[in-house]
């Protein structure tokens, strides 16, 4: 259990503290009421290492009152077992409480019996605040214990969720939570789109690479160029630190506008809210789940985006089923980063350069700004947005802090590339005056104070340590600089001060760094797969036959590496065609906007329809087998024993469906594929690089490759075999 004792909380007008210290908070949202309770425990292990450290999550009213009344909060509705177990695995949360949550959800979270109630929802009206009432103390006894004044997890609660104008409402809600007995030292609010909040909750913000709720158009969504350039960012809120709670990490699919994620959308635009000036980097979804049934945003409740009945995966960096994709390496760099170096980035400010971008659509201005707060400085320049490539550029970076000039070495920036780099930063007694690559971590080595960094791919790492310094390993000049011309695991420079204090510089390249982990107490570690520290074990999951893990800092006696072995035979799926025939749906508009609508439950009576046999062996024991299906069509739903388990509105990617939640009756019925194709005259958006594929959608419903993958796990320590 967490200590209030422990780790006091308080924020001021720049930052978070923590235990009296300046601390950067980095959350991810994980909604457990949308995932398998029996599942929870791998999904927060995965979270934490991916350098979670706050857990948010949504109460949606209409998963805990479908009947008026009768509150529920049992099974995969157990916020007291999900928060007991984040307190276990050290984990804080933040409950975002609503009522009115969205999150894709129908009715925005609002149960259906509430439209018949006579009353004003999301007001003062004293008629609504009867019925929220019973809710919140229903909420309130769940957690008893659990409160951070009670020594438990929960950090922060916010109100409401993106209500611009009622402050009186917001303050409101937060009265009644606290009479019902809710308690947290942090309570917030949303304040994007210029909402006023009331005094007493603190303004938290938003970003996102993509936007599926605008219209069906064929460039990328306007408003979201915004966030790939350093900029101010306080604003409206400039007394109150700059705390996100939504950063894109990836984008949900609607039927109408189907944005593809790729990872560097996703770290490019975290980066750029650090150069602006961020102190919590929270992260909307950080892990995917699934819709309860029927309970989705839909035309049909009047809202103006059609999404999946069943599928919220929002290609995060965990997919819907537990999935590790690209994207959360990418962001668990910048979380290393930031655990070596949030005391001093916490405080800094943002620092923007004279010469700057003069419109979204600048293409030719480099992007970057410093933070800096009176110690070590940061350098931040991001070169990479969705869409449209953004050119090299040939700089020398000049920065002033205070009254003194530091002078970087020329640079050719590539294009996509996006960094941070340390000015005055400190290994052991070393002061380095500046480098050309990131620090992702110190500890010490042999007895010697060590520091790992991560070169960016195609700029050459130096580092500048005082003149005079001697150094074995690498290059250095008479001032001191030292270059690593090859930077990777064996790249080890010793370094040897005029004063006599020695340290080393492990140097990793870009695509090292992306598999460099820590393990405690201060080892780096590097693995394809996310090392998951389990109490007193350590394990990984793979699809592959072998990995490798190893240990660069490896004491002299000790091993550096290990291949481990999975033992997983492939199985191979057996797919046969039902009936090849599909009727194409008509063309359909809906909601208030009048855009395109998702075929019915009745169009998928007219599909193209698959059957999938699943060797009865393939889901043998406890790891997560994933069936993996290359179609061809426009929508596609899967069904085991008669029953809609999954579905997709093809966006590029191979749909993948974890079968392990449904083993028992996928062993016994198979899996019956529907997939229907395109109305040739419904307005979608699918990203420019798989719109040529997706117009075979017109002509054809077909299934064209199935697969299996088997995540196996594999005992890291203590060894299993």
């Amino acid at each position: 259990m967490l200590s209030l004792h422990a780790y006091p909380t308080r924020v001021d007008s720049h930052l978070v503290r923590r235990d009296g210290s300046p601390w950067l908070p980095v959350s991810g949202e994980f909604h457990f009421s949308r995932f398998p309770a029996a599942f929870w425990r791998r999904e927060l292990l995965l979270m934490k290492a991916g350098g979670i450290d706050l857990v948010t999550t949504y109460l949606f009213w209409n998963h805990h009152e479908e009947v008026r009344g009768q509150h529920r909060f049992d099974g995969d509705r157990d916020v007291r077992r999900f928060t007991e177990l984040c307190a276990e695995l050290g984990l804080s949360v933040v409950l975002r409480i609503g009522p009115w949550t969205h999150g894709e959800c129908r009715n925005g979270g609002f149960p259906d019996w509430l439209s018949d109630v006579d009353c004003e929802p999301r007001t003062d009206d004293p008629a609504y605040l009867g019925i929220v009432r019973p809710y919140y103390a229903a909420i309130a006894r769940q957690l008893k214990g659990l409160w951070w004044d009670d020594g438990g997890p929960v950090m922060a609660v916010q109100v409401e969720n993106e209500l611009r104008h009622q402050p009186g409402h917001l303050a409101t809600l937060r009265a009644l939570a606290e009479v019902a007995g809710m308690s947290a030292p942090l309570w917030t609010a949303t304040a994007w789109d210029g909402a006023r909040l009331p005094p007493d909750l603190l303004p938290v913000h938003s970003a996102y690479p993509e936007a599926f709720w605008e219209d069906a158009s064929d460039g990328w969504a306007r408003d979201v160029r915004r966030h790939y350039f350093p900029a101010p960012i306080r604003g409206e809120h400039a007394h109150r630190p700059h705390i996100t709670c939504e950063l894109g990490g990836g984008m949900a699919i609607a039927y109408h506008r189907r944005p593809l994620i790729r990872a560097a959308d996703v770290s490019a635009l975290a980066l750029c809210r650090l150069a602006s000036g961020s102190v919590w980097q929270g992260y909307y979804l950080y892990h995917g789940c699934s819709q309860r049934p029927a309970n989705q945003e839909s035309h049909a409740t009047g809202y103006p985006n059609d999404l999946p009945a069943v599928n919220y995966d929002f290609q995060a960096p965990l997919g819907e089923y537990g999935q590790v994709r690209p994207s959360f390496a990418a962001l668990r760099l910048q979380h290393l980063f930031l655990r070596d170096c949030d005391a001093d980035l916490a405080t800094a400010a943002p620092h923007l350069p004279v010469a700057q971008p003069v419109n979204l659509d600048d293409r030719a201005t480099l992007r970057w700004s410093v933070r800096w707060g009176g110690g070590a400085a940061f350098l931040f320049v991001n070169n990479h947005q969705p869409h449209e490539r953004l050119p090299a550029h040939v700089v020398r970076f000049e920065v002033v802090l205070g009254e003194r000039k530091v002078r970087l070495p020329a640079v050719t920036v590539p294009s996509g590339a996006h960094f941070v780099w340390p000015i005055g930063y400190r290994v052991g007694s070393v002061k380095l005056a500046w480098a050309t690559a990131m620090p992702v971590g110190r500890t010490r080595w042999d007895g010697v104070s060590t520091a790992v960094f991560v070169a960016t791919a195609g700029i050459i790492p130096r580092f500048a340590f005082p003149a005079g310094t001697t150094v074995s390993g690498a290059a250095v000049d008479g001032e001191g600089v030292v270059t690593v011309s090859c930077p990777g695991p064996e790249a080890v420079v010793t370094a040897t001060a005029p004063d006599g204090a020695r340290v080393r510089l492990l140097v990793l390249n870009e695509a090292d760094g992306l598999r460099l982990q820590w393990l405690p107490p201060g080892t780096p570690v590097l693995c394809d797969e996310p090392v998951v520290a389990d109490g007193d074990s350590m394990w990984v999951e793979t699809t592959a036959c072998h990995l490798d893990v190893s240990f660069p800092l490896a004491p002299a006696a000790g091993k550096s590496r290990v291949r481990l072995t999975t033992g997983v035979t492939p199985q191979v799926p057996a797919l046969r065609a039902v009936r090849n025939e599909a009727k194409t749906p008509p063309a359909r508009t809906g909601g208030p906007r009048r855009r395109a609508s998702a075929p019915l439950d009745e169009d998928f009576e007219h599909a193209a329809i698959f059957h999938v046999d699943v060797p009865g062996t393939a889901l043998a024991g406890d790891d997560e087998v994933l069936l993996v299906l290359v179609y061809t069509g426009d929508v596609a739903r899967a069904y085991v024993g008669g029953r809609l388990v999954a579905d997709h509105f093809w966006y590029g990617p191979e749909w993948e469906i974890g079968l392990r939640r449904f083993a028992r009756e996928v062993r016994e019925h198979g899996v019956e594929i529907r997939v229907l194709p395109r109305p040739a005259d419904s307005a979608v958006h699918v990203d420019p690089a798989v719109r040529v594929q997706y117009q075979k959608a017109l002509h054809t419903a077909s299934v064209d490759a199935v697969g299996l993958v088997r995540r196996a796990r594999v005992q890291l320590y203590p060894t299993s075999r």
